[in-house]
């Protein structure tokens, strides 16, 4: 869900049993990124600016998860990498259109993004092997993307514990 404001009034649409609408110029509404970019597209509405995502958010988002402490997470968004993915998108659709002022902007947005992944990554491993009960106050700073990939890995650790103990206690015995 975004937000978006209305540019002119425009009445009520049902697009496949889901119903929009209708719109206020000058109001504003939450409705999916999916609607709202196609209503943009046909100026009906404009995108709130804190739904502009750029370099800045990139930034701030990369030096909050340097400066924590072994073992902690910054939280991120909600939304975060849905919006990260649109973003670098249209970056690359402006450098196919011929705006070549956005490569730099594009690269070095994409390294940004990298670090980001691979800091936050290697910290949601680490945590994965952690017990349960030290760990639910971080789970509330991942996104949900992060903590599927959490859940998923603290399974394969459990997994693998209880394999190793049992096989270890069956040759002793």
């Amino acid at each position: 869900m975004v937000k978006a404001v209305a540019n002119r009034n425009y009445p009520e649409t049902s697009l496949a049993g889901l119903t929009v609408g209708p719109f206020e110029e000058g109001n504003e509404y939450e409705i999916y990124f999916w609607v709202a970019e196609k209503l943009a597209n046909s100026g009906v509405v404009h995108f709130r600016e804190e739904n502009q995502f750029g370099p800045s958010e990139l930034y701030k988002v990369q030096w909050k998860e340097r400066v924590q402490v072994a073992g902690q997470i910054s939280e991120l968004p909600a939304d975060f990498y849905p919006r990260l993915r649109r973003y670098l998108a249209n970056l690359k659709r402006e450098i196919a259109n011929g705006n070549q002022e956005k490569i730099q902007e594009h690269e070095k947005s994409r390294q940004l993004a990298m670090d980001i992944v691979n800091s936050r990554l290697k910290k949601i491993i680490a945590l994965s092997s952690v017990s349960a009960a030290q760990t639910n106050q971080i789970l509330k700073k991942m996104a949900a993307e992060e903590r599927l990939i959490y859940d998923q890995l603290g399974k394969i650790v459990a997994d693998w514990r209880t394999k190793i103990l049992n096989r270890n206690w069956e040759q002793e015995a």
